[in-house]
């Protein structure tokens, strides 16, 4: 009797249990809701949270993940689905990781979940990511190969946001990918080529003549051949 009495009592308790969680789970899923209509990002992300305690899904996660990412809260995003590289991942937790990677300065590591964004759904914005990554590693061969087929591929419509001014402007992205170009072909040979990386920079201007990210590479371009030529000018002991 005693026996039958505990296993009616635990039953009972699963039973509120499961009512409980099922409750809780409206709950959150109404909160979430309402935080949505009234555009309260941290009340969304409080209401994902609990949810995915209550009910853990990959795909509550790479949510979660995904609207941190786009609050600039790069590491909380990380954190949330990891930086593992997994096949099964969908292209929302590729794209999270290899945004929020290259955002905290981990180019080596956001150049792997580029290169799986590009061959799921090559196009150009993401050549760009990668050849730009590649630059700052120092990998020319790579850059240049996404460099190409930006050139290649970028459309008249694709535009590149920059945010060097106080005011960030859009240039087109084919002239983008020539600026990265130029910066590629001084990279080769920081002495021979200047002059070849400051023609290209010249063209790219006047594809976008708003372009000031251009002007500011061109005047440092030009300040070091002044330096290298007085130094070439100066009388060897």
């Amino acid at each position: 009797m005693k026996k039958l009495f505990g296993l009616v009592l635990l039953v009972s308790g699963f039973m509120m249990s499961a009512q409980t969680n099922s409750e809780l789970l409206k709950h959150y899923e109404a909160y979430c809701e309402q935080m949505k209509s009234q555009g309260d990002v941290q009340g969304i992300i409080n209401g994902m949270t609990h949810l995915n305690i209550l009910s853990p899904s990959q795909a509550r996660k790479d949510t979660l993940a995904y609207i941190y990412m786009n609050e600039n809260k790069y590491m909380q995003a990380l954190n949330t689905i990891g930086i593992e590289n997994n096949a099964t991942d969908s292209d929302i937790a590729i794209e999270v990781k290899a945004i929020a990677l290259k955002a905290v300065k981990q180019p080596k590591l956001a150049i792997g979940f580029f290169e799986v964004l590009f061959k799921r759904s090559p196009n150009a914005l993401i050549a760009y990511e990668l050849a730009e990554l590649n630059l700052q590693i120092q990998n020319l061969a790579e850059a240049e190969k996404h460099i190409n087929y930006g050139l290649t591929n970028a459309k008249d419509d694709m535009k590149k946001a920059f945010y060097e001014t106080q005011t960030p402007y859009e240039v087109p992205l084919k002239s983008a990918f020539m600026y990265l170009n130029a910066v590629n072909v001084y990279n080769k040979d920081k002495k021979a080529n200047i002059d070849a990386a400051v023609d290209i920079l010249d063209a790219t201007l006047k594809t976008a003549p708003n372009f000031n990210l251009i002007q500011i590479t061109k005047n440092e371009l030009l300040r070091q051949k002044q330096v290298l030529q007085t130094e070439a000018a100066e009388p060897k002991n």
